[in-house]
């Protein structure tokens, strides 16, 4: 049968093997940086060309470079006077001729070799993992504000490990075939989505904005990218690379826009398929709005995937390794400035460990660099990456230190006269409902909760009801019995959740990241299960004995 199922795919999907060989792939090892190391001294090598240096960037539909009249400019977080990237808006024609040309190469992508798309990430990998890395390390840290070992994390370890899993895993799917019988072949063939997909990529991983675009396009899809505006120039040189990888023209359309335009644009198109999204709840509820309002004009019912941020949590029991506690809340609260949609925001600490903790939190927190992560490798976050972000982030801090609930001790100051810096902030709350500890806030502020320690139970279905998201969330005891007790409570507080480790630092096969409730639809990217999500499955029954009678045994 294996043979007979071998010709079927042969002819209707060109598939040249079957079974499909195991594929190797490892998690790509992350680099030091250290005095006098390769790594180190070609990417100060790039940082150095990229200073005070604008890319210009334009749309890209099918191999045609578009400028509009929308010119735009990615300023650096840290140095808001350096315009990183000059580019520009795609505007709605635009847009809709992106739809049509992507449409259009829809069916002669789909039909190829599942095999040979993977080669175009497994390439593209390849690429960001040698000639290619200190580019997109220097662009990601400039552009981002991400410090060496942040760019590193994200834009190189991240972003290899999506492409070459994604890749692995859309090549084994071909194996996952349905049973046969006596006398018929069954097979599932798995293919792209009727339409386009579009994507939509925030600022804080590069590698995000990757997988968004990239993995619907190894399934046999075409996407339209919109990148974030404070990611263009880090985003574009992915794009880049899996062009010079072999992807072809008019798979995936790099399209800048304007939030709303491409959302009414893309919910309009009769031919939408799937929207991959990364941001904000408001934006990924008015584009589901949006989609449902448009239901009766598609051909397909779309796709909708959201990944949505969290007010994530670390939960500390007395038996809790007090300098584990101390190390891992300092590193999920403040790396990237808590721009993280899993950076922990919410501390619950008993009264018997309070005052130690307190301490070393304190002493950690007169150690932190914030500053220019360019100039000073050395620096442990940098600004928040925009204006906009300051500004929220600012009525926080105005909130804290106003009301009579919240006390500020440590940090609290901000200053934007060069970059958008805002210090790490560590606030005490008298009111565990107070907004600070349910809202969002997507910056280097972390609000504490000091709860008698005999009320940990309690505390744990407070952590349970208090926020609308459910994405990471941490506890620390070292009590087993404790640790039971809280997994069954916190059920379904997280998507991804850590026992005696921080709520930051997922990895791609090892946790695949996603939550529920406000954080969106939980597909766990960086799993075996995530690009199914962006296939169409059709079995095929083939049978080899004719039917020679109509009627059924039991009618004599």
């Amino acid at each position: 049968m294996l043979r007979v199922r071998a010709v079927l795919y042969q002819s209707l999907r060109g598939f040249r093997t079957f079974p499909c060989a195991a594929v190797e792939v490892k998690n790509e090892p992350i680099l030091g940086f250290k005095e006098g190391s390769t790594e180190r001294a070609d990417l100060l090598k790039v940082l150095q060309e990229l200073k005070d240096t604008t890319e210009e960037i334009p749309c890209v539909v099918g191999d045609e470079h578009v400028w509009t009249k929308d010119i735009r400019y990615q300023l650096s977080p840290f140095n808001h006077s350096h315009k990183v990237a000059k580019f520009c808006y795609a505007d709605t024609d635009l847009l809709n001729r992106a739809i049509l040309a992507s449409v259009a190469a829809r069916r002669e992508w789909d039909l190829k070799p599942v095999q040979d798309r993977a080669q175009v990430l497994f390439k593209a990998a390849d690429a960001i993992s040698g000639p290619k890395r200190a580019e997109l390390l220097a662009k990601t840290m400039i552009g981002q504000g991400k410090t060496v070992i942040q760019a590193e994390i994200d834009a190189a370890a991240e972003l290899i490990d999506f492409f070459r899993f994604n890749a692995k895993h859309a090549i084994e799917l071909v194996d996952q075939q349905p049973l046969d019988s006596d006398g018929s072949t069954n097979t599932m063939l798995y293919r792209g989505l009727e339409g386009f997909v579009a994507a939509v990529s925030p600022f804080n991983f590069t590698a995000i904005g990757g997988n968004l675009a990239g993995t619907p396009a190894l399934m046999g899809n075409v996407v339209l990218w919109k990148p974030s505006d404070t990611a263009m120039s880090a985003s574009y040189a992915v794009y880049k690379i899996l062009r010079e990888s072999g992807l072809p023209p008019d798979i995936i359309q790099f399209v800048p826009a304007d939030g709303p335009v491409f959302g009414d644009a893309i919910t309009a198109s009769e031919h939408l398929a799937g929207i991959n999204f990364t941001g904000s709840v408001p934006t990924f509820k008015r584009l589901w709005k949006q989609v449902a309002q448009n239901l009766d004009r598609y051909r397909n019912f779309p796709r909708v995937a959201g990944e949505c941020g969290g007010k994530n949590f670390h939960f500390v029991h007395k038996s809790a390794d007090v300098r584990s506690v101390v190390m891992g809340t300092i590193r999920s609260a403040f790396e990237y400035g808590g721009q993280k949609c899993s950076a922990c925001s919410r501390m619950y600490v008993p009264d018997s460990l309070w005052p130690q903790v307190r301490q070393e939190m304190l002493a950690v927190h007169k150690e932190i660099r914030l500053g220019d992560p360019v100039e000073d490798l050395n620096t442990f976050f940098s600004a928040v990456i925009d204006d906009k972000s300051f500004a929220r982030i600012s009525k926080w801090l105005d909130h804290a230190k106003s009301s009579p609930n919240l006390s500020v001790i440590a940090g609290g100051n901000c200053d934007r006269s060069k970059g958008y810096y805002v210090e790490p902030t560590i606030i005490e709350s008298k009111d565990p409902q107070d907004s600070i500890m349910c809202e969002e806030i997507f910056g280097p502020v972390l609000s504490v909760y000091v709860y008698p320690e005999n009320k940990y139970k309690d505390v744990l279905k407070l952590i349970d009801s208090t926020s609308p998201y459910a994405l990471t969330g941490a506890i620390f005891a070292l009590d087993r019995n404790v640790v039971d007790e809280a997994a069954e409570i916190l059920r379904n507080a997280a998507g991804n959740y850590y026992v005696n480790d921080k709520s930051t630092g997922s990895i791609v096969a090892q946790q695949p990241f996603g939550g529920a409730r406000a954080s969106g639809t939980n597909d766990k990217p960086g799993g075996p299960h995530y690009v199914l999500r962006w296939t169409s499955p059709q079995v095929v029954k083939e049978t080899h004995v004719p039917l020679t009678e109509w009627k059924y045994p039991y009618m004599g």
